[in-house]
């Protein structure tokens, strides 16, 4: 955020500045004391499990330049400035859609079941060849997320490439609509958070709300391959491009490199050699979304296939490594039965003779899509992989279907500690091993504790 005077701050998020400099200024909003730098703003949001105002001493003892709460708070110096809203939450909110306001870039926002945070980065690392980019970080996404985010943002950004995401019905448009976004992406519907929603077509109805809320001079950018192309296109009032097909963007030619994958980008009778950081086919159609932004940023296609090679993907997100001569592929960010899918084709396609490994755990918010989810994995696995090992109870309907579609070592373990220790007693140089599951399953301790 541009250098703003406590002051102007309150006024713009309906707040009074009960006490303190009023014309002390500040750039960053934190909402943890934790992560708090001095001269932040300290945030006092309160949740089902948490209240930010038990902090504000704390805020005030690390450096902040002042706090905004909404109930009293004690014990603090009479010097430290706060703000006195009725609603934290809503103020914070209120704040970012001023701070929207003043901002001057052109605004990219996507969501989607997969791929969200891949595409986030092609698409800032393609627009990042010519332009200053603000982007989501992590995954601050949601009705807290993306208002630090835009508030991250200065008049400086010349485009902000920012994510949405969703868990129940009624979030997308309000999120839509604080983001004011000139270019809209969805990146695909799947079966993330059907348990809420209940449907496929429930979530196309939520993921689709970005598109009807688009303005007519805006484009909403959709994948040809996606079943609910056509209807999610028929929602919008905004010109509509369809990445990867056939008569205009797509890609041809897709090889295999080293943790990566080089193929050519055609657009037209233009033809550019590409390079992908990151291998899968999945990471591919996630890219067309990309340059495609790029191309309506007005970038050549060349310049969008220089800002692919470049991409830094956030963590966790299909990273490749090397341990003791073993390629493993870290997915284990989170999880569902597509990205699962995905991860597992991408391993398959590696290059190199070994046996291919998949160790996967939990996957969350499936509801009564659980059993067939997992069968529905398993059936990949069956189909891709040498070993599997599944990790927890939840994962035994993944375990027999693989072993019924074809895998014929498939292991059944407790937790990610007796899952390490069995991949390293099988695993050899030479072989591929991927790990992924939900949050809540914590698959990055298979790799801290295999490496």
């Amino acid at each position: 955020m541009d250098a703003t005077a406590l002051h102007a701050l309150a006024a713009a998020c309906g707040g009074v500045l009960l006490c303190g400099d009023g014309t002390t200024t500040v750039t960053t909003i934190c909402k943890d004391t934790r992560t708090l730098q001095s001269g932040d703003l300290y945030w006092a949001l309160v949740g089902e499990n948490f209240d930010g105002h038990d902090f504000v001493g704390v805020a005030a003892a690390s450096g902040a330049a002042g706090a905004v709460i909404s109930r009293s708070v004690s014990g603090l110096p009479d010097t430290f400035p706060l703000i006195r809203v009725d609603d934290t939450l809503s103020a914070l909110q209120q704040l970012a859609s001023w701070h929207r306001g003043r901002l001057k870039a052109r605004v990219i926002c996507l969501t989607g079941s997969n791929g969200k945070t891949s595409t986030k980065d092609f698409a800032a690392a393609v627009a990042a060849t010519r332009f200053v980019v603000n982007k989501t970080e992590g995954n601050l996404n949601n009705h807290i997320g993306l208002p630090l985010t835009i508030l991250s943002a200065t008049t400086q950004d010349e485009v902000c490439v920012w994510e949405i995401g969703m868990n129940h019905a009624g979030e997308i448009e309000p999120l839509a609509r604080l983001a004011g976004p000139a270019i809209a992406l969805i990146t695909n519907i799947g079966v993330a958070h059907i348990e809420f929603l209940g449907s496929r077509q429930a979530i196309a109805q939520e993921k689709g709300m970005l598109g009807e809320v688009l303005p007519a001079d805006a484009v909403l950018i959709l994948p040809v391959a996606d079943d609910f192309t056509s209807s999610l296109a028929a929602r919008t009032k905004a010109r509509v491009v369809l990445a990867g097909e056939p008569e205009g963007l797509h890609a041809e030619n897709l090889r295999p490199s080293a943790c990566g994958l080089d193929f050519d980008l055609v657009s037209g009778r233009e033809r550019v050699a590409a390079h992908l950081p990151v291998t899968g086919e999945h990471m591919v159609r996630n890219a067309l979304l990309a340059v495609s932004a790029g191309l309506e940023l007005g970038l050549s296609l060349r310049e969008c296939a220089s800002g692919l090679a470049a991409t830094k993907l956030s963590a966790r997100r299909l990273a490749c490594l090397d341990i003791r001569g073993v390629t493993v592929l870290d997915d284990s960010y989170n999880a569902n039965p597509d990205s699962m899918d995905a991860a597992l084709h991408a391993l398959r396609g590696l290059a190199g003779p070994g046996r291919r490994f998949a160790v996967l755990g939990q996957m969350g918010e499936l509801g009564t899509y659980a059993d067939e989810g997992y069968r529905r994995v398993g059936r990949t696995a069956g189909a891709t992989m040498d070993v599997l090992i599944a990790v927890g109870p939840e994962t035994t309907p993944m375990a027999e279907e693989a072993e019924k579609a074809g895998t014929k070592d498939v292991r059944r373990v407790g937790n990610t500690g007796e899952a390490a220790n069995l991949l390293r007693q099988l695993a050899r140089p030479g072989d591929a091993v991927v790990i992924k599951g939900s949050r809540a399953a914590r698959m990055e301790r298979v790799l801290e504790d295999f490496s």
